[in-house]
């Protein structure tokens, strides 16, 4: 893995544990010579990722729509600043940069860009990992809820092995490095078989 995609809040969230293991998510990345592709600005848990590839010299590349950057939130120590004119050209600029996906703790904007790479995973637009990293139990009652969707009858649970949910960064990565990717055309036949069915 040459770089990874990081998604996480514009804020700092109420504890710091977030903040302390953001910054250490950008130390490791940079220690192992994994770039850094991240949203590009200076705020939040956002900034903390970035700052902490930045204090290891790592390489940190942000993605940011100019509307943003004219509310001058852009981090102004980063490696490269790439513009964009929409937050899906966001998206579309950070998959086609990274190896890997990393959601940290955010709020809808986290949650939509993350489901988004898992989205077109499922559909086999690419082959990339997508993992949450699960500090402070954040992403606990996510899980309950997908596996909700499974037993329910809405999600593959071939599917849902898709998102690596990690409570420590070393084992994330451990996991990204092992990731083989479902065999998502034979899962869309069986469904389209299926539903022939009913």
């Amino acid at each position: 893995m040459k770089q990874i995609s990081v998604f996480c809040g514009s804020s700092m969230g109420n504890s710091t544990e977030y903040r302390n293991a953001a910054y250490q998510l950008g130390i490791s990345l940079a220690k192992k010579e994994i770039g850094l592709v991240y949203g590009g600005t200076k705020i939040g848990l956002m900034g903390a990722v970035a700052d902490g590839a930045l204090s290891e010299n790592g390489k940190v590349t942000g993605i940011l729509p100019d509307f943003l950057k004219q509310k001058e939130v852009a981090h102004p120590q980063i490696s490269q600043l790439i513009l964009v004119s929409t937050m899906h050209e966001r998206k579309v600029k950070m998959h086609e940069l990274s190896d890997a996906v990393i959601a940290l703790p955010g709020g809808f904007g986290t949650m939509e860009e993350c489901f988004e790479m898992l989205t077109w995973g499922q559909l086999g637009l690419h082959h990339k990992p997508v993992g949450l990293l699960n500090i402070n139990g954040f992403y606990d009652q996510l899980n309950i809820f997908l596996e909700n969707m499974v037993n329910e009858g809405f999600l593959d649970k071939k599917n849902k092995k898709m998102l690596i949910i990690e409570d420590s960064t070393d084992t994330l990565l451990k996991k990204f490095e092992a990731y083989q990717h479902p065999d998502v055309e034979k899962i869309i036949r069986e469904k389209i078989n299926n539903a022939k069915k009913q």
